[in-house]
Formats: C-alpha cells, sequence, structure tokens
C-alpha cells in the first residue's frame, strides 16, 4: 500500500507505489523526465495534452493551443524520451485528430522513428460544442482517435539483433492477435488468429455481453456490411465500475458532461481510457516484465493496465487531484 498523498516539497517530488511493480511521482514531465537515467525504460505509453484548450483545464490551454509552441513542448518531452527509452523502445502517444500532426512533427524532430499511426474509432463520443441557434454548431461528434507508434533507433544491425541484446526493437504480433470467434480452428494445437491491425474498435460503455447499446460503432459496422466484421480488430470497452474501482473513499463530484447536465462521479479525470485499449498496448511494444513510463498519468489508465499485464509501471503526474485518484486507482489493480 502506498504513503498517503501529500504535497511535494521544494526539493524533492512524492513518490507512491510499493517501489517493486509501481511508482507514481507527484511532479512535473519535463522537469523530472531530465532526471531519469539513459536508457532505462522498455515503452513509453502515453496521453499527453492535445493543445485544443480542452474544456478550458489549464494543463490543456495557454500557449498549448498555438500550434508551432505545442509541436516546440511536444519535441521537449518527445527528446527525454527518446533518451530514457532503451534503443528500439515503442512510444504509443493519444493525439487530437486537429492536433496529431504537430504531435507526428514534434515527435519525429527528436529523431524517433514514426512507426505507424493506429485509429481508434468509438461511438459514444460527445460534440465538444455547445448548441447554437437554428441547430448550429463549431464542431462534429468526434468518433475516432488516432494514436501514433514511434520507435527509438536500434542500435543493432538488425530488428532481431536489438531484440537480442536491448529486449525491445518489435511488436509482439502473438500477443496482440485478434481471435476471429467465427473462423476460430484448431490447429497443431494452436487457435489460428489473426494478425492485429491499425484500426481498433471500442464498445460503448453500456454493451453488454448480450447485446450492443444503439450507438456502439462495433454494432454499426457490423450493421453496415451485414456481417460481423468487427471481428477483424480489437474491439474493447469501459464502464463505470472500472473508471472508479479503487476510488470508493473518495467523495463524488458534480462534473459537467458537454451533452448537458452534470453526473456525480470520483473519476473526475475528463478523458479516461478503457483499461483493455491500455492493455492491448502494453502487450504490443512492452516486453514481458518491463519497464513501462507515463509522463502523462492522469487518472492512472497506463499503470493500471502495465500492472495487469506483468509490467512495471512509472506514473509522473503534475496536478494533484489526479495524483490522488491514479494513486488509489493504481493501488487497486495492483492487487487484483
Amino acid at each position: 500500500m502506498s504513503a498517503q498523498l501529500q504535497r511535494p516539497d521544494a526539493g524533492r517530488p512524492s513518490l507512491y507505489g510499493d517501489r517493486r511493480r509501481w511508482g507514481l511521482v507527484h511532479a512535473d514531465a519535463l522537469d523530472l523526465l531530465a532526471r531519469l537515467p539513459e536508457r532505462s525504460v522498455d515503452a513509453v505509453i502515453t496521453d499527453p495534452p492535445y493543445g485544443i484548450g480542452f474544456d478550458g483545464h489549464t494543463w490543456d490551454s495557454g500557449a498549448l493551443t498555438d500550434g508551432r509552441a505545442f509541436e516546440r513542448w511536444t519535441s521537449s518531452w518527445a527528446r527525454e524520451v527518446k533518451r530514457v527509452l532503451r534503443p528500439g523502445g515503442y512510444v504509443a502517444a493519444f493525439g487530437a485528430p486537429r492536433t496529431v500532426h504537430r504531435l507526428v512533427s514534434g515527435i519525429e524532430d527528436t529523431g524517433l522513428e514514426i512507426r505507424d499511426q493506429l485509429l481508434w474509432l468509438y461511438g459514444s463520443g460527445m460534440p465538444k460544442t455547445r448548441h447554437l441557434p437554428h441547430d448550429l454548431g463549431t464542431a462534429l461528434k468526434p468518433a475516432y482517435e488516432p494514436i501514433l507508434l514511434a520507435r527509438a533507433p536500434l542500435k543493432a544491425t538488425t530488428t532481431m539483433g536489438n531484440v537480442t541484446r536491448w529486449g525491445v526493437g518489435a511488436l509482439d504480433i502473438g500477443a496482440t492477435r485478434v481471435r476471429d470467434e467465427v473462423r476460430d480452428v484448431v490447429s497443431l494445437g494452436e487457435v489460428v488468429r489473426r494478425w492485429p491491425a491499425n484500426l481498433g474498435l471500442v464498445h460503448s460503455p453500456g454493451c453488454e455481453d448480450r447485446g450492443c447499446e444503439g450507438n456502439c460503432a462495433v454494432r454499426e459496422i457490423d450493421a453496415a456490411v451485414g456481417k460481423p466484421v468487427s471481428r477483424y480488430f480489437y474491439a474493447a470497452k469501459a464502464s463505470r465500475s472500472e473508471r472508479e474501482a479503487g476510488l470508493r473513499e473518495l467523495e463524488a463530484r458534480s462534473t459537467p458532461i458537454f451533452s448537458g447536465g452534470t453526473t456525480p462521479r470520483a473519476n473526475v479525470h475528463p478523458t479516461v481510457k478503457p483499461l483493455a485499449v491500455m492493455r492491448w498496448l502494453a502487450r504490443l511494444i512492452a516486453p514481458p516484465h518491463g519497464v513501462v513510463l507515463d509522463p502523462f498519468t492522469g487518472s492512472g489508465s497506463t499503470g493500471c493496465a502495465a500492472l495487469l499485464e506483468g509490467r512495471q509501471f512509472l506514473g509522473i503526474e503534475r496536478e494533484i487531484e489526479y495524483v490522488e485518484i491514479a494513486r488509489r486507482r493504481l493501488d487497486h489493480w495492483a492487487r487484483q
């Protein structure tokens, strides 16, 4: 069990965790990244600020809403990420459709190799706009988020040589193959599964095993095509119980939602990612028992997923209210 939350003093940031499997530091990412040793982490999975002034939050507003400034800021943390990654280590970074080009350029300018861009599709997003007279607005309903996949330069002449030397450099296709529930066959004692794609589908939060909600992306795609093609892609869903697990002792606060009104919740972070999506990323780019770093921990989904997949985790979070949420969630999922 980690220590009780306390504000860091001027000289040393507060550290929580069991010091073996996970640690969470209350600090600014740029300050702490510079203090981490070189080549000390195996993978980075992170959901950094998008630079879109999201709902007026200070961590996503101000200078970051200027495109060029956002790109320079991205390079500043990505440069340190490149330094602390082992050669061939991967980065998976979430972005927003309208600023992802700045994210890509900022990361690429540090010397990290751009390898791919994953599209995470969902049907339950809310338009980030207020209704104007005559049914007007200023934005569309979001239906996908890009996830940039980058890699630190190899230090060997071949990919397998790098994997042998450093333990990283390749994607774990075997651990992330997609099960085809219709066409699964047993061959030589192994279930045949499809090669993972750079497109992911996510169920709506209210979907159940017996059926999907009406606004579920998985259901809509299957209905449009006339057959269950969604089985070819990775699908995940997040429930309220998952987002709030471990937060029983935190007071639920009424939080505004874009559809109007408020909803009481203990996990007040506005962009909580589903654990199944983060677990899939952890299996894809982090070796078993490897160290996963998230410089922008938020409510801790990356760390919870890493622990559930048998990886170690180091998180950094600047905002004190999110540190408390992440600490409790990590405590909870570390015991599962």
